[in-house]
């Protein structure tokens, strides 16, 4: 749980079920502060000591013609379903995820300084599996139909249902992630319907007079 003046929201759903347009839309309408732990992870992969832990643990072969980590050479290497996978992607784990952490918490202290500030959104697709949790006052599941995510990842990122697959092994199941949710918005029709869901419940939980926040102007655990 966080101390920030504005509450953070962390955002869960499938690959590909509109988490991140969902927060630009969300920050179009309100003051909002979008933490998106994907640039975050670019970053952390820019680390001159995580790229040299990198480097010892799976080769300079990760690494492009540049010098820098390439993200499809290290995704070849973790996503998977063998143990050989799960154990590189545990090891990637533990060197990027302590980094990507503190990256976040210090834009949650930027954030939370502005007054200004409405809303904090945290965009992370592993948001559940490396605790980041624990920094949001709430958590909200995107539910997107697989046939929508699946025509959304092929046309946004050119992946084939089986690597949807490949990559989603990797990730708490969909039914998990909902259950592990406070509230569910639903995104099977346009960003506007669920971004009119996710506000609507934004003003009962964090603004509605008997909403219950703590002294920190927070939701209760």
């Amino acid at each position: 749980m966080t101390t920030s003046r504005a509450p953070v929201v962390g955002l869960i759903g499938g690959i590909g079920s509109g988490k991140s347009a969902l927060a630009r839309w969300v920050a179009g309408q309100r003051n909002v502060r979008i933490l998106d732990a994907d640039s975050a992870g670019h970053r952390a992969l820019q680390n001159e000591a995580v790229r040299q832990r990198l480097c010892e643990r799976f080769g300079e072969e990760i690494l492009d013609e540049t010098g820098v980590v390439s993200r499809p050479q290290l995704a070849a290497i973790v996503f998977g379903i063998t143990p050989e996978h799960r154990q590189h992607r545990e090891t990637l784990e533990q060197i990027v995820h302590p980094v990507i952490r503190e990256d976040i918490r210090a834009q949650l202290q930027q954030a939370a300084a502005d007054p200004a500030v409405e809303l904090i959104l945290l965009d992370a697709a592993l948001l559940l599996e490396a605790g980041w949790n624990e920094l949001c006052d709430a958590v909200v599941f995107v539910d997107t139909p697989r046939t929508i995510r699946q025509q959304r990842v092929q046309s946004n990122r050119n992946w084939s249902e089986d690597e949807l697959q490949r990559r989603e092994a990797n990730q708490r199941s969909v039914t998990e992630k909902r259950a592990a949710a406070d509230a569910v918005v639903d995104n099977s029709r346009s960003i506007e319907v669920a971004g009119g869901q996710f506000l609507e419940w934004f003003e009962r939980q964090f603004r509605a007079p008997d909403c219950g926040r703590n002294q920190a102007g927070l939701a209760p655990a």
